[in-house]
This record gives C-alpha cells, sequence and structure tokens, in this order.
C-alpha cells in the first residue's frame, strides 16, 4: 500500500514555528485533497486541516485557525503545514493523508475518509 511521508516535525518553544511537509515519492498528489491530522497520547486522532486538490480551498480546525496554514506544491508533490505561535497543547504527532473519494475536503475532519496515512512527524512544544 502506497503511502505517504511527513517530515518537519521537532522541539520547539511555545510561540514557535515549523514547517511539516508531506510527499508521496510512488503516486502523483495533484487530483487529491489531503488532510492534516494529528493524536496526542491517549487522544483520538483529530482532523487539523485540509487543502482541495488545486489549492483553491483550504479549511481549518478551531484550535488551529489563524495559526496553521495548509499549501500545496504539485510540481513538487508536496503538501505544507506551516506551524506558528505554537503551544503546549499542540503537541501530538501529525500524519497526512489523502482523501479517499473527494477532491475538495467534504467531510475532512473525520479520519475514516482518508487513507495512504504516512507514519507521522512528532512536534513537542515545551520550554
Amino acid at each position: 500500500q502506497v503511502q505517504l511521508v511527513e517530515s518537519g516535525g521537532g522541539l520547539v518553544q511555545p510561540g514557535g514555528s515549523l514547517r511539516l511537509a508531506c510527499a508521496a515519492s510512488e503516486f502523483t498528489l495533484d487530483n487529491d485533497a489531503i488532510g492534516w491530522f494529528r493524536q496526542a497520547p491517549g487522544k483520538e486522532r483529530e482532523g487539523v486541516s485540509c487543502v482541495s486538490y488545486n489549492g483553491g480551498s483550504a479549511y481549518y480546525a478551531d484550535s488551529v485557525k489563524g495559526r496553521f496554514t495548509i499549501s500545496r506544491d504539485n510540481a513538487k508533490n508536496t503538501v505544507y503545514l506551516q506551524l506558528n505561535s505554537l503551544k503546549p497543547e499542540d503537541t501530538a504527532v501529525y500524519y497526512c493523508a489523502t482523501h479517499r473519494w473527494n477532491r475538495l475536503c467534504v467531510g475532512w475532519e473525520y479520519p475514516d475518509r482518508f487513507s495512504s496515512w504516512g507514519q507521522g512527524t512528532q512536534v513537542v512544544v515545551s520550554s
């Protein structure tokens, strides 16, 4: 099964920034809506953001709106998630995935609508 690969996580102080990347080497992403999710220890996986196949629409969870920005570069077959003004509660493993059946992020908050999950990248926000 093909998978996406996430990168860019790390340890950052509160208020800091990171840029996560989601790439595919075995298939192209330009026909897929891509979602970012996160999972903190002991919590369920939650939707963070989604971008439509052409980058024309983007959606965010209320908890990250105004701080995170999703974008995509289809020429590089990569989707990015810029994380600014990070808070300790943003600490989690971040995953990206492709929407199973819709290019416009319909129902993007629900992880079971996505596939091709990567292994995730750890983000730790701590002083």
